[in-house]
């Protein structure tokens, strides 16, 4: 449980540190998470439509569009033609925008590799493994309906 414990005080840093970033650069947190949305499909060669976008970060059509039009206004996104297929549009972040985030968020990143750094090809693929297993179940969970914990008896001594 240590382990469990110390990934959510993680994630609760990293909440933290993303709302400074959101907060410096006059954004709301779900603009960040578009951002973060859109560099992870550069990275990975995909094309991202406005609606792809918007059922990722869980946005109706209209709020995807308000959220568009606001990065858009600050040049951190353009809308362009898709590339395998030019009657689509597709969002895609700019050179500035990742320029604005990495200034802000490359020390952790770079902190974040050097402590992988001490870690051997096993050890680092435990890690990732584990780390992939904590990001399916969490996307999992947002589809689980909460279960009725009224019933339930307090587990390692925790109390109501």
């Amino acid at each position: 449980m240590e382990i469990v414990h110390l990934l959510r005080a993680a994630a609760v840093e990293l909440g933290l540190h993303s709302a400074r970033f959101a907060q410096h650069n006059g954004m709301h947190p779900t603009d960040v998470r578009a951002l973060i949305a859109l560099m992870d499909a550069r990275r990975a060669g995909a094309e991202t439509t406005a609606g792809r976008l918007g059922a990722a970060l869980g946005l109706n059509s209209a709020g995807t569009t308000a959220l568009l039009d606001r990065l858009e206004r600050a040049g951190h996104v353009r809308r362009v033609r898709g590339e395998t297929d030019r009657r689509r549009v597709v969002v895609e972040v700019t050179d500035g925008a990742v320029d604005l985030g990495w200034a802000f968020f490359g020390p952790l990143i770079e902190r974040s590799v050097e402590l992988l750094r001490g870690y051997d090809d096993h050890q680092r693929a435990a890690i990732r493994d584990f780390l992939d297993g904590v990001r399916t179940a969490a996307a999992e969970g947002t589809h689980t309906p909460p279960t009725d914990t009224s019933q339930r008896e307090p587990q390692h001594g925790n109390t109501r």
